[in-house]
């Protein structure tokens, strides 16, 4: 699997996709306190949290459909394919729970918001497990390409052994 965004070699994608698994995270956690009986301003930070989540999980999703249009037919293109439509189930019940609470005058979650979030963050999981399979898939094409800096042009590595006293 070969990306087209690229960040000194790296692909843009998979960094992207860490950030908004970790705000939906981050968001469950505040609404859990807040429906644990913590203070209200928890529920608040919560559902802002999950909204900077669905920002960053739509510039994950279009980083990452644009690899998907390079990737061949084939195993890898079934697993990016499935990534992604799990990826956008849990972003899906985010939403939904946002657009439920946008009218609430708190905004805190209720018990029912926050299993929806919990099952959410269960689907997302399994996003993250098919995501390490397309690194893996990704790494195999690669392993015979140099990495580190040996990229850099000009640059050398040299071990010498120390020089006795």
């Amino acid at each position: 699997m070969e990306s087209r965004l690229r960040v000194q070699g790296h692909p843009i994608q998979p960094m992207l996709v860490t950030f908004p698994f970790g705000l939906f995270v981050s968001a469950a956690v505040f609404d859990l306190a807040d429906v644990a009986g913590g203070p209200a301003f928890l529920g608040e930070v919560g559902y802002w949290t999950a909204v900077a989540a669905l920002v960053a999980a739509g510039l994950a999703t279009v980083a990452g459909l644009i690899d998907l249009w390079d990737v061949r037919i084939g195993r890898a293109n079934r697993t990016a394919i499935t990534f992604h439509l799990v990826n956008a189930v849990m972003a899906a019940m985010f939403l939904l729970t946002c657009l439920i609470r946008a009218h609430a005058p708190q905004r805190g979650a209720t018990g029912g918001q926050l299993a929806t979030e919990l099952v959410a963050l269960a689907v997302g999981a399994v996003g993250v497990g098919l995501g390490a399979r397309l690194m893996q898939q990704f790494d195999r094409g690669h392993a015979a390409e140099p990495t580190g800096l040996e990229t850099i042009p000009g640059a050398t590595v040299e071990i010498a052994r120390p020089r006795p006293f």
